[in-house]
């Protein structure tokens, strides 16, 4: 299992082939990747994302434990990155390997559903004349019922 929290970008393709290459005990491997999209206005400069360093780490670990425990995962990464963020860069990445696809699916869900709704990140988005924080969404905590 491995949990990253940084601020230079990651190579997906590497990322997800030093993933899955080699393995022969999973039956499925799945891949997300969050990507910095435009605000509704189309005017979207910069996203910042902030975050404290070990609380976030702590909280990430303590979630990717939780979802490899539940869903008998054989691995699971979560990288996800801070600073200052254009749109289109990668966001983050989560990724699961299971012996049954159903499972590595349903915790790449459950993580992602955590990290957009409850991991320790603040967001706020720079566009057109000024910056506003990024609020919770009523649907994102909701998606987080289902589990």
């Amino acid at each position: 299992m491995r949990v990253v929290v940084q601020e230079a970008p990651f190579d997906f393709a590497t990322e997800a082939a030093g993933f899955a290459d080699g393995r022969h005990d999973m039956g499925a491997v799945v891949t997300f990747t969050g990507i910095v999209r435009d605000v509704a206005s189309g005017d979207l400069q910069v996203m910042e994302i902030e975050h404290y360093p070990g609380m976030t780490e702590k909280a990430l670990t303590a979630i990717a434990e939780e979802a490899r425990d539940r869903w008998s995962l054989g691995d699971v990464l979560v990288i996800h990155r801070y600073g200052r963020l254009a749109p289109g860069d990668k966001i983050m990445m989560v990724a699961t390997a299971a012996r049954h696809r159903k499972d590595a699916f349903e915790a790449a869900e459950f993580l992602m559903d955590y990290l957009k709704s409850r991991a320790p990140f603040w967001k706020k988005e720079h566009a057109g004349e000024g910056a506003d924080w990024v609020a919770a969404r009523d649907e994102d905590e909701a998606a987080l019922t289902r589990w």
